[in-house]
């Protein structure tokens, strides 16, 4: 690579051979080659560099078994950020939804060659991986950064801002470069026999525990809070049906009232119209009496 000084090809090489190892080998690895390396400057560069993600890994382990389908995704995705620019909504949404379909059948792909590394894929990590296809479709310098081989961690992009890669990939100056294909099968790396392999092996298995242990804290975290809002859902739920029941009591109360109130009323209606007919009879009589009474008086 032009413009990278000798020690940082190094490292580029060292760190391509080291990313393309099988997720579970890889900090021994990494250690025993550090060791190899003690006394030189890149003794540690070379113990620096970050285990991958799950996602990061599956991404890399892409790009590195199926280099065709990756070149396709990073190619298509070079092709339309150049043609995006000049396409009207519709063009663009039918775009969007042909590179949806292009990284989920990617993604798929990648999830079938982790499990024929032995690896086990969740659709969480999935989702994690079809994001970073997506952000190199999207972004030129995290497409550089896939096809790198040296991810660390998983990427996200929309497109608009730009994306900090300082923690995603293993160095500075992985962007630029490409991953060396390998075939199906472990990939070797050539170090000197470790006689601490021991320890290494015990250093690795209590990394994988301390990861573990952290995931199972997260976990259980996330686990306290979802059940701790359940319970205030349900006391919630449970106000407010009492609430509702309240309310249907007294709605059944004044129904009960009202009801009552109208065949009281029914009852005065009929009183009152008694009272008029009986008013409209002493009216006439007394109507009559008068001119009785008129009468005799002349």
């Amino acid at each position: 690579m032009s413009g990278v000084t000798a020690d940082a090809a190094g490292l580029l090489e060292i760190a391509d051979e080291l990313y393309a190892l099988p997720l579970g080998d890889f900090t021994a690895a990494r250690d025993a080659r550090a060791k190899q390396l003690k006394g030189t400057d890149l003794a540690a560069p070379v113990k620096a560099l970050k285990k991958p993600s799950l996602a990061a890994w599956v991404v890399n382990l892409l790009v590195r078994r199926d280099a065709a389908q990756a070149n396709q995704v990073l190619d298509l995705g070079t092709a339309l950020r150049e043609a995006a620019s000049g396409m009207e909504g519709a063009e663009l949404r039918s775009l969007t939804r042909q590179r949806r379909q292009l990284t989920a059948a990617v993604t798929t792909g990648a999830r079938s060659l982790a499990a024929e590394a032995g690896v086990r894929v969740t659709q969480a990590v999935a989702d994690q991986v079809e994001a970073t296809l997506t952000a190199a479709m999207l972004d030129a310098r995290c497409a550089e950064a896939v096809r790198s081989g040296m991810l660390v961690a998983a990427l996200s992009s929309t497109g608009v801002d730009e994306v900090d890669l300082s923690a995603a990939v293993a160095t500075p100056d992985s962007l630029g470069f490409s991953a060396t294909p390998v075939e199906p099968g472990p990939p070797e790396l050539h170090v000197v026999p470790d006689p601490d392999s021991d320890e290494k092996a015990f250093a690795a298995a209590r990394e994988r525990a301390a990861e573990t242990t952290s995931a199972l804290a997260e976990a259980q975290q996330a686990l306290d809070a979802a059940a701790g809002e359940v319970a205030e859902l349900e006391a919630r739920g449970m106000q407010l049906q009492a609430e509702v029941d309240e309310l249907r009591r007294k709605l059944t109360e004044v129904e009960q009232a009202s009801e009552q109130v109208e065949e009281e009323l029914a009852d005065a209606e009929d009183v009152r119209a008694e009272a008029e007919e009986a008013r409209a009879v002493a009216a006439r009589d007394q109507e009559v009496a008068t001119t009785a009474l008129e009468r005799l008086s002349r």
